[in-house]
């Protein structure tokens, strides 16, 4: 090299040490330009075009330079890491391994090896390189505090606490080991622990994106949504390109009913990471909820093969809701079970308990106005209290609505633990001595699965919130019925069968029997006077598109009908008219009905239609037990798993089986024969109004007894030292 060059490599070199990077890149270029293969010049302008982002160009400079001159370590380290921030972590290691084959104990090469490793889930080999290079260089902070991540995604979980309090110890204002000991508390779901070490990591580094991220999961979980979004937004307005906090705003909004708000948070976080699997599940979900068929058999496909390939951990119930088979339902609820809830230490070890009366604890984040309060309400009320103890263990918020107060006042305690962990709730349970633990939620809603995984009761069972195996070791028994799950099914269930006689869905008759004597007019309903109206006020998200194609042939082929849904919001509303357009009806026949406050005045207003129709392959559950209710029958379609039979199950237990059909040929046949025949709908009008009152369906005394005869059984088992083991419930007269 000419003295010149090398003094303008010094300028350049000197520029770049004192952070003027457009100026010593400016020196590099101009070097490079005089010659193309002085290495130095074309290796350090490509560190910094990696500060500038330009990624792609960083690798082409730095292979051009290594390509050039016999190997230097330091460039190999220098590309190692570019390689790595990039996000080629295969490309990274095998580098790394290059460059260690000269130099086997240069610890940037080893610290890089141990972090695409981790990337790249070699979760033991990474343990390896952090464990070299500490060897070499035992106060290296930030391969300790990595270590301890590494050691948490193996679930070693004290061992990781140690390793980050080994990090504090060497800097005890060492905002990434703060944020790491937060995000390992909240794994563990010690929710007030978690959001203090964020609060602390924050106070060193107020800019640390990650903790705010982490604080807007924590109150998620806790069900603050408004502190919850103001995390998130923090995180964005400091790293915009964050995945995590998008979904997590997604996630806030969805619960907030605002799907299209929702979507948009979501499609930002699979632009940033395409493989965001959660990300990817949960646009799909909300996109059935706004009735959003774009891509619609590509990414139900996408998903289902990625469940079946075990590439994603993604929530169970959105899958429900598209074509998938009870195989399939397991293998994502395994999964997701496993990485979300894993084993915890058991609270419950083996204590006998002697009560004069069983206790049983509802677990629900739904003791609000919601289907599954008005669903429990009169069952908690009948309750045999010289046999039963029962308590409810409130999870989310307090509406202060009549319903919240007559649901706290039907149990015998009632426990507000929504700000709890579920260690923290999983400890109360034991001290009340629970003896079986109901979980009303399963994975609905804002479910919180963790609590059970603490196994605080001696018997735990699903029931009501999720129609479809939990995939959990930790849940013994699930509550149904011979139609919704036939025997041969239970192969597809980590929970034991309990089958009751009638159908397994509860219902709260007090509430419906305050339905208006009199049902609205038509006009009042906003219906037309004279046509035929078929109804479906099932949630959006259940209407698929092969069931809404038969509900538009059915309205071409019923002159003058008309098609009436739940009021699903504006863009739902749009795009089913859009899709009836599509199908050569007229928009105008698809009419919405507005939300209602009470009950019992959306109860009545079923009696103004003519017929209901099911969807698949998620049916109506409460929705079709409100219009058999008022006396509108149901035609329903089977399919083979749990989501798909409650309809059939509902008919019957009302005496209506010749309503369950096994196809959409025949679903669709048999509605437009009931639409042409009147005689014969009213005569099945006739049999619904009679059956009401004299079938299982609404005898809730009845169904009440029969729960309490399982549970008893649950608990005869149990003290005789038996395994839970699957059983049928003989019916009481």
């Amino acid at each position: 090299m000419k003295r010149a060059d090398g003094e303008k490599l010094q300028k350049a070199l000197l520029l770049h040490q004192q952070g003027d990077l457009p100026g010593a890149a400016k020196h590099y270029r101009q070097l490079i330009e005089k010659d193309p293969r002085n290495f130095h010049a074309l290796h350090f302008l490509g560190v910094v075009e990696s500060v500038f982002g330009n990624m792609e160009q960083a690798k082409t400079l730095m292979v051009r330079s290594l390509g050039i001159r016999p190997p230097n370590i330091q460039f190999i380290e220098n590309y190692a890491t570019v390689l790595f921030q990039s996000g080629d972590h295969q490309s990274a290691l095998e580098t790394c391994w290059q460059g260690l084959q000269l130099h086997d104990a240069n610890t940037g090469l080893l610290y890089v090896a141990a972090i695409s490793s981790f990337k790249l889930n070699h979760l033991q080999e990474s343990l390896r390189q952090f464990d070299r290079l500490l060897s070499i260089q035992p106060n290296h902070i930030a391969a300790i505090n990595e270590r301890g991540t590494v050691l948490a995604e193996l679930r070693q979980y004290p061992a990781a606490f140690a390793s980050f309090e080994n990090a504090l110890r060497l800097n005890p204002n060492y905002p990434e080991a703060l944020l790491n000991i937060a995000n390992l508390y909240a794994t563990l779901d010690r929710h007030d622990e978690a959001a203090a070490g964020y609060g602390r990591a924050l106070a060193l580094a107020p800019d640390l994106a990650d903790a705010w991220l982490g604080l807007g999961n924590v109150f998620f979980v806790l069900t603050r949504l408004d502190d919850a979004s103001t995390a998130y937004g923090k995180a964005l307005a400091l790293k915009p390109d964050l995945a995590g906090a998008w979904h997590g705003r997604g996630n806030v909004a969805f619960e907030f009913k605002r799907y299209d708000e929702a979507l948009a948070a979501y499609a930002k976080a699979l632009a940033i990471k395409p493989d965001f699997a959660e990300a990817a599940c949960a646009q799909l979900h909300t996109k059935m909820h706004l009735c959003d068929w774009t891509a619609y058999d590509s990414e139900c496909e996408r998903l289902i093969s990625s469940v079946r390939n075990g590439r994603v951990t993604t929530s169970p119930f959105s899958i429900l809701g598209i074509p998938t088979t009870s195989a399939e339902h397991l293998q994502c609820a395994q999964r997701y079970a496993a990485d979300k809830y894993p084993a915890r230490p058991p609270i419950w070890q083996g204590e006998h308990y002697n009560h004069d009366r069983i206790r049983i604890a509802y677990l629900s984040t739904d003791y609000r106005i919601h289907a599954i309060a008005y669903l429990v309400s009169e069952l908690l009320e009948l309750h045999d209290r010289t046999k039963f103890e029962v308590i409810g263990i409130s999870l989310g918020p307090d509406d202060r609505s009549d319903m919240r107060a007559r649901i706290a006042e039907s149990f015998d305690q009632f426990h507000d633990m929504r700000g709890k962990s579920d260690q923290e709730a999983a400890q109360i349970m034991r001290r009340l001595e629970i003896d079986i633990a109901v979980d009303l939620n399963n994975y609905s809603g804002m479910c919180r699965p963790g609590i059970l995984a603490h196994r605080p009761a001696p018997i735990q069972a699903s029931y009501l919130g999720y129609p479809s195996t939990m995939g959990a070791d930790f849940i013994d028994y699930t509550i149904a019925d011979k139609f919704v799950l036939p025997s041969d099914q239970q192969k597809y269930w980590t929970e034991k069968f309990v089958t009751l006689p009638d159908s397994y869905l509860v219902h709260d008759t007090k509430t419906k029997r305050n339905m208006p004597l009199a049902p609205p007019t038509r006009a009042e309903a906003g219906l037309p006077e004279n046509a035929f109206v078929f109804c479906c006020f099932n949630n959006a998200f259940k209407i698929t598109p092969p069931v809404f194609q038969v509900w538009m042939r059915l309205l071409k082929a019923v002159e003058g009908s008309v098609a009436w849904f739940s009021s699903a919001g504006a863009p739902a509303q749009l795009n089913l008219r859009n899709e009836a357009k599509r199908a050569g009806v007229d928009p105008e026949r698809l009419i919405f009905a507005p939300r209602l406050d009470r009950v019992e005045d959306h109860l009545s207003r079923h009696r103004v239609a003519d017929l209901f129709l099911d969807t698949l392959p998620y049916n109506a559950h409460t929705t079709a037990a409100d219009a058999l209710w008022a006396g509108l029958p149901v035609v329903t379609c089977a399919g083979p798993t749990f989501p798909a039979r409650v309809g059939g199950s509902l008919l019957n237990a009302i005496g209506l089986p010749e309503l369950v059909t096994q196809n959409l040929q025949d679903y669709e046949a048999l509605a437009l024969q009931l639409a042409r025949d009147p005689a014969r709908l009213t005569a099945i009008k006739a049999t619904l109004a009679r059956n009401r009152d004299t079938h299982a369906l609404f005898d809730t005394a009845r169904f009440t007894r029969h729960l309490e005869a399982a549970y008893g059984e649950m608990v005869a088992r149990h003290r005789r030292g038996e395994p839970p083991a699957p059983f049928a419930v003989e019916p009481i007269v």
